[in-house]
């Protein structure tokens, strides 16, 4: 590779970097994961694992880079999510916690999210690349006193994964990749005050002020045409292992663990005619094997033996979802290619799980998207996307109120408006 080009990649490396830094929580919609990364991505509503389309695609499956070409690929996302929660019934005092009544909406509503892709063809057979991307979506900013402890109340959550990726064509239909993750978390957590004498540590539970966790995972796929415009692709990502929030040692399990769940997709392309793709997709995450989101608030919170912190620590009671996406791509003549896609998943909170969760309303289930990419000459292109995360709520009784007494509310809905910038080489 010219020094030229190098340099061209390291400058765009590092602008991505600090751009997703400073942008801070990199909001998602299917818990705290993102319905798709890049832009085509995005477009059909996250599918793709079976076919090639960017270099950011190893953030999908690493396979597809070996298909994929030299290119970069730049995005720039705008991202609206509305959540809010609703109490309703009086609180009964004490010895119950119960909440003060009303409607509070989270005030914080629009945010940059920004997405590179790297990839290079080292040979006709095998591939080196980079993609930089992010999570997030636990992120609350209430302008209140919630749980009685200080204004504002909330917690705020980014991760950021850099993912070199080795990919090498099997022979002409088939390729497979592995990508090592360098994950970054940043957390924030306010307002909890209330719950000190339910924390192992209780000067590391609240207002502490930003924390970093740094972390390595790995994720590998498999990419292949079976027959004539057939594609199926598979990919797993595992735990990615993080170090501790040691400032927040007093909130989450483990004393501070917060470990990115494994996940793994399977997917479909299907040739209609050479000019229209339907994709399906399959994607499974493990939110249940992190203590500190999937062990439930109670009994534990309310158990001398297992305060806020340890391992048997109370934390949101997630559980592990399902997520089924579909799309059409049509390239209506050569300059222009359409995309479209929906997704389901059935949100990971469970209705007794309202209390600790109007920190983090993950509840979405339905993602509808539209995209287009334009070819502009020297192998250039301009992609768009438009996201719209149906508005959806889930309800279930304060648990830590007397039987009956108040019921919690949590809704969100989401816009996301995404542009994109390809080269080819």
């Amino acid at each position: 590779m010219k020094k030229a080009g190098l340099r061209t990649l390291y400058f765009c490396l590092a602008l991505i970097i600090t751009l997703s830094l400073a942008a801070g929580s990199v909001y998602a919609t299917n818990g705290y994961f993102a319905h798709g990364y890049s832009i085509k991505n995005k477009s059909l509503a996250g599918a793709g694992t079976a076919l090639a389309l960017d270099s950011l695609s190893a953030s999908t499956n690493p396979a597809a880079m070996a298909l994929v070409g030299n290119r970069l690929d730049l995005g720039l996302s705008v991202f609206n999510p509305n959540r809010e929660y609703t109490v309703t019934g009086s609180p009964s005092g004490p010895p119950y916690f119960g909440l003060a009544q009303g409607t509070i909406v989270s005030t914080a509503e629009w945010f940059v999210i920004p997405g590179f892709g790297y990839n290079r063809m080292m040979d006709e057979n095998y591939s080196l690349g980079v993609s930089v991307y992010g999570n997030g979506g636990m992120n609350t900013d209430y302008s209140t006193n919630t749980f009685y402890g200080s204004n504002p109340t909330g917690v705020d959550l980014m991760q950021l994964f850099i993912v070199p990726t080795y990919a090498r064509k099997i022979n002409s239909k088939h390729a497979i990749g592995f990508s090592p993750i360098i994950a970054y978390q940043r957390f924030m957590a306010r307002g909890l005050e209330q719950f000190e004498s339910s924390s192992f540590e209780p000067t590391k539970l609240t207002n502490n002020g930003y924390e970093s966790a740094y972390g390595l995972g790995a994720r590998v796929g498999y990419l292949g045409e079976v027959m004539p415009g057939l594609r199926v692709g598979a990919s797993y990502q595992t735990r990615i292992l993080m170090n501790e929030f040691d400032k927040y040692a007093g909130l989450f399990a483990e004393h501070g663990d917060f470990d990115i769940p494994p996940t793994w997709n399977v997917g479909v392309a299907y040739d209609i005619i050479p000019a229209l793709t339907a994709v399906f997709d399959i994607q499974a995450i493990y939110y249940s094997d992190i203590d500190s989101v999937g062990n439930p608030l109670l009994p534990n919170i309310a158990t001398p033996a297992t305060p806020l912190g340890t391992d048997k620590g109370a934390g949101f009671g997630w559980e592990d979802m399902i997520i089924f996406k579909a799309g059409v791509q049509w390239a209506s003549n050569e300059e222009w290619t359409w995309r479209a896609g929906y997704s389901y998943g059935e949100q990971p909170i469970p209705s007794s799980e309202m209390m600790f969760n109007i920190l983090a309303p993950g509840v979405i289930e339905q993602h509808v998207t539209a995209g287009f990419t334009k070819k502009l000459p020297n192998n250039q292109e301009i992609d768009v996307s438009v996201m719209r995360a149906l508005s959806n709520d889930i309800s279930g009784p304060n648990t830590m109120e007397a039987p009956g007494a108040q019921t919690i509310t949590l809704e969100m809905d989401q816009w996301e408006f995404s542009v994109g910038y390809s080269k080819s080489f």
